[in-house]
């Protein structure tokens, strides 16, 4: 049967722009999703967005902890090309060292594109005045700041007369609720909005779930008996279960309001964790945990679901990283970096319906000097004075020190270590504890690709 007319011109028409929700758990470990082996609870609306797309085997994050991870994310390029992305992770000892406002960011690359911008959760890049979620290019914020808030007081600390830190763009709040519920209801009510609008949108939901305090419903008395936020006494395997699988339901319910304002269909939905689990979290078959180098600490999940354009109810092994997800959700709507901040990451989306791309991933962490490069199969990691080198598709779990039986291709990964690493900050954060523009960041450090002479200003409309 021959086309319609109707059929044909929507066929020439132009594919509408994709709106992006990106989702990212807090301290979520790599098999803490029942899609990645958990087997003690479910997560069945992630498991059902990963039989929608596509859930990748060998994703990481930039970092072993947050602040630095969120700070490739945003920029698409590795953290230690900014002050900000050498505090692991940043603190209020820290209070001019954040994102600088002019820097090109995810949010602001597609605010200037048109894209209505917000940030729903974990914001951690800087503290007011001068870095914040709106001076980077997000039109709206609903969240908190630091690194982890009580989810019933929004506290930063577990004293009652703690600093409150909850905001509505650069207002502080003060609004009852468990956190993972006010996060996803403030998401929800944003799609409301642009459902009736109709303009593109880039909704960043960044839970704090499941990062300490472990708290669930019902624990609300117990969450003012807290000595410290960290809750080294505290917590449970069941508590931790809870506080996923809650937020399984309620990423269930957004999804599903996707669907009911009909705008599921042209919706790019991303899912991460800015690092690998903690206490409670199952990081099989890897061993490590967040704050470390070694698989457990930096490998994550990742899935992506794009109907009509990446095949669903697949896998792959393409090796990501966070710094990657700026130029793939760029390349999705037409758009390119900023050319005077090349991307250190890649455009994912030819690897998913196309070939693997081979790549090198570069880490370090201050903690104990370490330090760690990936390359094929194979992983180099530095431990203070102690040197290591694995076969991850052998040794997932890192305990067969192979130097000695390839020393030829462990000389030639520390040689590309060190030739990468002189490109870099220096990892001694206290010569940069203090605030330069991303313009002046550009002049110093922003040039190691192919970058113009002259950065580009971001102006955001």
């Amino acid at each position: 049967m021959r086309p319609s007319r109707r059929q044909f011109l929507a066929a020439l028409a132009p594919s509408p722009r994709p709106n992006i929700l990106f989702i990212m758990a807090d301290d979520l470990g790599y098999a803490d999703l029942s899609c990645y082996g958990r087997r003690d609870y479910q997560t069945p609306h992630l498991d059902r967005l990963a039989a929608q797309g596509v859930r990748f085997t060998q994703a990481y994050a930039n970092g072993c902890v947050c602040s630095p991870t969120r700070t490739a994310l945003l920029t698409g390029r590795y953290q230690y090309r900014l002050p900000v992305g050498l505090e692991e992770p940043i603190s209020t000892r820290s209070p001019k060292i954040g994102i600088p406002p002019d820097h090109p960011t995810l949010p602001s690359l597609f605010r200037a594109a048109g894209y209505h911008t917000s940030l729903v959760g974990k914001w951690h890049l800087g503290t007011l005045p001068g870095t914040g979620p709106l001076e980077s290019g997000y039109h709206e914020f609903f969240g908190y700041r630091m690194g982890g808030v009580d989810y019933f007081t929004h506290r930063s600390s577990a004293a009652a007369d703690g600093p409150l830190d909850l905001w509505e763009g650069n207002t502080i709040v003060d609004q009852p609720g468990y956190l993972t519920d006010l996060l996803a209801d403030r998401a929800e009510s944003i799609l409301t909005a642009r459902a009736k609008d109709r303009q593109p949108f880039l909704l960043s939901l960044h839970f704090s779930a499941p990062h300490w305090p472990w708290q669930v419903p019902g624990d609300e008395a117990a969450s003012g008996r807290l000595t410290n936020l960290s809750d080294w006494e505290g917590g449970s395997n069941s508590t931790y279960a809870r506080m996923v699988q809650i937020m399984d339901q309620r990423i269930g319910r957004l999804l599903t309001s996707l669907a009911d304002k009909n705008l599921a269909h042209n919706t790019l939905v991303v899912f991460t964790s800015d690092n690998g689990g903690e206490r409670f979290s199952d990081n099989w078959p890897f061993s490590g945990r967040k704050a470390e180098l070694l698989e457990g600490g930096i490998r994550v999940p990742a899935i992506i679901r794009w109907p009509g354009h990446i095949r669903p109810g697949s896998t792959t092994p393409q090796v990501a990283i966070s710094m990657d997800w700026l130029p793939t959700l760029l390349a999705a709507a037409g758009l390119q970096p900023d050319p005077a901040f090349p991307s250190d990451g890649i455009n994912l989306l030819p690897t998913l319906t196309g070939p693997l791309q081979s790549r090198t991933l570069f880490w370090r962490h201050r903690a104990d000097q370490q330090r760690a490069l990936r390359q094929g199969d194979w992983k180099l990691l530095r431990l203070r004075t102690n040197s290591y080198l694995f076969n991850l598709t052998d040794d997932p779990l890192e305990r067969a020190n192979r130097k000695s039986a390839y020393p030829e291709l462990f000389a030639r990964l520390n040689s590309a270590y060190d030739a990468w690493n002189a490109t870099m900050l220096s990892e001694d954060p206290a010569a940069y504890s203090y605030f330069i523009t991303g313009e002046q960041q550009a002049e110093r450090y922003g040039h190691s690709r192919t970058a113009p002479a002259t950065p580009q200003k971001n102006a955001l409309p």
